[in-house]
């Protein structure tokens, strides 16, 4: 398997061999960084109302938007993941009344990238009745 940097790891799963990614949920407010897998499973539970268990990626972003963490379940245990940015801030999403916001497992590889998801938003679909 090649790395990031090399061509031949395109279209492997996003966190591990064996991991297919069904959903991306992200809390919206900052967490306590703190917090490990006991409190974080707790809080996807009973905060977001969402199956820690599930097919899903749970990412966590600090006060200072420079780190996430990511948990997930994986057949027989919890994962945690964990990214810290050097010199950069996460794009995050700050309206909505929902307290987590849903993904695409690619617009999460776009967030990780350094895209800003909610400021600039895809071509406007066009909708036509004839081509005349």
């Amino acid at each position: 398997m090649v790395g990031r940097r090399g061509n031949s790891d395109a279209g492997l799963p996003l966190m591990h061999p064996g991991y297919q990614v069904a959903q991306v949920h992200l809390c919206r407010v900052p967490i306590d960084f703190r917090k490990s897998i006991n409190g974080l499973s707790v809080l996807v539970e009973q905060e977001l109302g969402l199956d820690p268990f599930g097919q899903a990626l749970y990412v966590f972003i600090n006060r200072q938007r420079n780190k996430i963490k990511v948990l997930y379940w994986h057949r027989n245990g919890f994962c945690l993941w964990l990214k810290r940015l050097e010199a950069e801030k996460f794009a995050w999403p700050r309206d909505g009344e929902a307290a987590a916001h849903e993904l695409t497992a690619q617009q999460f590889e776009w967030l990780l990238e350094g895209f800003d998801l909610w400021r600039h938003a895809p071509h406007k679909s066009l909708h036509f009745t004839s081509v005349s």
